[in-house]
């Protein structure tokens, strides 16, 4: 039966995909279509206001720096805020200013789309806070993040020019993510949701004792932490908390809403490209890729922990510690696996108590980071490592490699390489410094196999820009709020702006005619070495660390 949950859920994905992606299509072609009548009144206004009269095509340069002076301005409002919460209005609850270490940490978590949090939102933000800050940096990163995906498949498609950042971020805003957050925040309240903002519930226990309850606008902040796949929580529980997530029925809406606009962007790019095959070609490398890692999830929570079956303990329910009841094994797998194959970060489990093999899964698609992805980042990378791997089969059969048209030569490959590289340099540094140093062992609360994995996976869900963490990890100081934010801003920025300086080179090159030696990318083959370039590059950078990690805890544990 759970297999058969995991199922139907896949297969509503799959009817989404085409509308999903026509749809996205049509709001980035800037070519005249019916949505421009219901959008462009609003928009026309927001141009005016803003003073953007002419819309004109970006270089890959201008568009970057539009990128950043935007993120840097949102940065400095969002900072000022969080350390001023305690004198503005809509704190019922008084809670105090943010300290600035934390702040710096959770400015830069969610402006870059990482949402990783080192506090408890209901204790540690006001509602103001949660929603001139938090919800708002999760529309405007996920709307930047979305724009520069875009400006990378007008580039590889040889599309006029780049596009203009302004636009696309306005446009993301007006024709994708407002409209779909009002309607599932009131799908999320119509389910009982909490969208308030009355103070905390205070009530008598049967025992007596006064507790406090959160609440506050929370359905609001869900629906755009999952459609802008950030996973930052209203609560500190995130999505295993029953206000953010209290049914079968919610979990699956959620699931859908952090995956759907991911899964259709290769069918956007299909279409950009004017080949649809081609677009179905890298859905299927991403499926493939999801598929798999799912499976291993799910046998390893539904085979339990093996130290417990090896004491003749009943193992029939599978691994349910950090599990909620109401999901169970089937949904606490899929979304563990949705969420960091989509760089989301939401969780409705504790990863912290999955298996060892079990924590392979999420660790291994932020390790890729191309699998859907959030905001545009997995057709991004996995169009990154399709230009690679026409070069590779270019260099094996000594032609010039093509992609779309467009030779790939030694500027293209070099930036590939800073975008590639700079990941796992970013992950693997750190994760070794974290041990060097007496400053970051004190939060460490496992010895051995499994607190190498806790720190491990806060940096590699801090380097994908995911958010989610083994929760066993004491990781609000000063060394983990500033070794974190640094490894987001530069998981960020520096795969962005090397990815759109290729861009902009390929959009300058004449395109060459296809001839019967053209190495063909919309086939099965393709997809294969695809998926085979992706597996073997996350291998040879990841699999030690694995390794020394999840895989030798397991064997301790037989």
């Amino acid at each position: 039966m759970g297999i058969v949950q995991i199922i139907v859920v896949i297969a509503i994905l799959l009817l989404l995909v085409k509308p999903a992606g026509t749809y996205l299509y049509h709001v980035f072609s800037n070519e005249p279509n019916k949505t421009d009548r219901i959008f462009g009144g609003v928009e026309r206004g927001i141009f005016k206001l803003s003073g953007l009269h002419k819309r004109e095509g970006m270089s890959w340069k201008t568009y970057a720096l539009s990128f950043l002076s935007t993120n840097i301005v949102l940065v400095a409002f969002g900072y000022i805020v969080l350390r001023l919460q305690a004198g503005l209005p809509l704190n019922p609850n008084g809670i105090t200013g943010m300290e600035q270490t934390l702040t710096f940490n959770t400015v830069i978590s969610f402006i870059t789309n990482t949402n990783l949090q080192h506090y408890s939102g209901e204790t540690g933000l006001s509602y103001f806070s949660q929603m001139a800050v938090i919800t708002m940096l999760m529309f405007t990163s996920a709307a930047s993040g979305f724009s520069v995906a875009v400006a990378f498949v007008r580039g590889i498609t040889g599309r006029a020019s780049l596009g203009n950042f302004f636009e696309d971020f306005v446009k993301a805003h007006t024709r994708v993510f407002l409209p779909l957050a009002l309607l599932i925040t009131l799908v999320l309240v119509g389910l009982q949701v909490p969208q308030t903002l009355k103070p905390s519930i205070q009530l008598t226990t049967l025992e007596g004792q006064v507790q406090q309850i959160a609440t506050g606008p929370v359905a609001s902040l869900e629906s755009i932490k999952h459609l802008g796949t950030n996973g930052g929580g209203f609560f500190g529980a995130n999505s295993a908390h029953p206000f953010e997530n209290p049914s079968p029925l919610t979990n699956v809406i959620e699931i859908l809403s952090m995956w759907t606009l991911p899964a259709a962007l290769p069918y956007m790019y299909g279409l950009f490209a004017k080949n649809k095959r081609q677009g179905w070609g890298i859905f299927a490398a991403m499926m493939t890729l999801f598929v798999l890692l799912l499976s291993l999830n799910y046998y390893a929570e539904s085979s339990g922990n093996p130290a417990i079956n090896s004491m003749g303990i009943d193992a029939s329910q599978g691994s349910m510690e950090g599990k909620e009841v109401r999901f169970g094994i089937p949904q606490s797998s899929l979304f563990t696996t949705v969420t960091t194959a989509a760089t989301t970060g939401s969780v409705n489990n504790m990863h912290d108590t999955q298996t060892p093999l079990g924590s392979i899964t999420p660790l291994a698609l932020m390790m890729l980071n191309n699998v859907f992805g959030g905001k545009g980042v997995g057709l991004v990378n996995m169009l990154m490592y399709a230009i690679l791997a026409v070069f590779l089969c270019g260099l094996m059969v000594g032609r010039t490699p093509e992609f779309l048209g467009r030779k790939i030569e030694a500027r293209e490959m070099k930036l590939i390489a800073v975008a590639i590289l700079i990941h796992p340099l970013i992950i693997l540094v750190p994760t070794a410094a974290s041990f060097l140093t007496d400053l970051g062992q004190g939060a460490i609360s496992n010895s051995g196999y499994h607190g190498l994995t806790q720190v491990l996976y806060e940096y590699v869900s801090a380097a994908a820009n995911n958010g989610s963490g083994f929760e066993g990890l004491a990781d609000n100081n000063t060394f983990w709020n500033m070794m974190t934010g640094v490894v987001m801003l530069l998981g960020r920025y520096v795969s962005i702006i090397a990815l759109l300086a290729v861009a902009g080179s390929l959009l300058r090159k004449q395109p060459v005619p296809e001839t019967i030696g053209t190495f063909r990318t919309d086939n099965g083959l393709f997809t294969g070495i695809l998926i085979a370039t992706v597996l073997i590059i996350g291998a040879l950078t990841f699999l030690p660390v694995v390794v020394l990690g999840p895989i030798a805890e397991h064997l301790t544990l037989r």
